[in-house]
């Protein structure tokens, strides 16, 4: 993956990591998975943003260089994993919403129940967290340098099969086209908006 590509807004990187490939080694062993769902998050100009409100402990791996992981706890439940994007010293993410597990199938299901269908094996960014191993220790990992997140490029996605529309289950600024995904993907996870959500001005 091209640190160029990465250094672009969150709303332009977004749709150019579907396709894209993380991969995640463990004591457990190793797990790939195709990216097919992602949301852009454009830092203190965006209101549902982390880093709305400026820098703090817990975003700061948001501000930059790009190409780093952020990594956070959703609800105190699950761990949502983020691209850093955009020029150091600005805030700027890419939420991985879901993907395909292409290699290590096995220790996903392993990780996420045995009865779990493959589809819904990292639907969702907290199963596709689960499924892949990342936690918390994994956050602020750069993700170019062969370090124990890895993300590099996949099959190129033509542009009529990604479809894009608003982000999911944010209460301020859900309306903006900031979701990208592939278009009939049962990996992609359902819209659900949030009943805390207002209309918004676009972005």
């Amino acid at each position: 993956m091209n640190v160029d590509l990465l250094s672009r807004p969150a709303e332009e990187v977004a749709p150019r990591l579907l396709g894209s490939v993380l991969t995640c080694e463990t004591s457990e062993g190793t797990v790939r998975i195709a990216v097919t769902e992602t949301e852009a998050y454009a830092g203190t100009a965006d209101p549902a943003s982390h880093a709305y409100r400026g820098r703090t402990p817990r975003n700061a791996v948001m501000f930059g260089p790009a190409g780093h992981l952020y990594v956070y706890r959703s609800h105190g439940l699950h761990w949502c994993a983020n691209v850093v994007t955009g020029q150091d010293g600005i805030a700027s993410a890419v939420l991985i919403r879901a993907g395909r597990v292409v290699e290590g199938e096995d220790l996903a299901r392993e990780r996420r129940g045995e009865r779990v269908e493959s589809p819904r094996l990292a639907r969702g960014p907290g199963n596709f967290c689960q499924a892949l191993g990342i936690t918390g220790e994994h956050n602020g990992v750069n993700l170019l340098t062969g370090g124990p997140v890895m993300l590099s490029e996949g099959e190129p996605v033509p542009a009529a099969h990604i479809r894009v529309g608003p982000r999911v289950g944010v209460s301020k600024a859900h309306d903006w086209q900031h979701r990208f995904y592939l278009a009939g993907d049962p990996t992609v996870s359902a819209y659900r908006l949030s009943p805390r959500a207002k209309p918004s001005a676009g972005a």
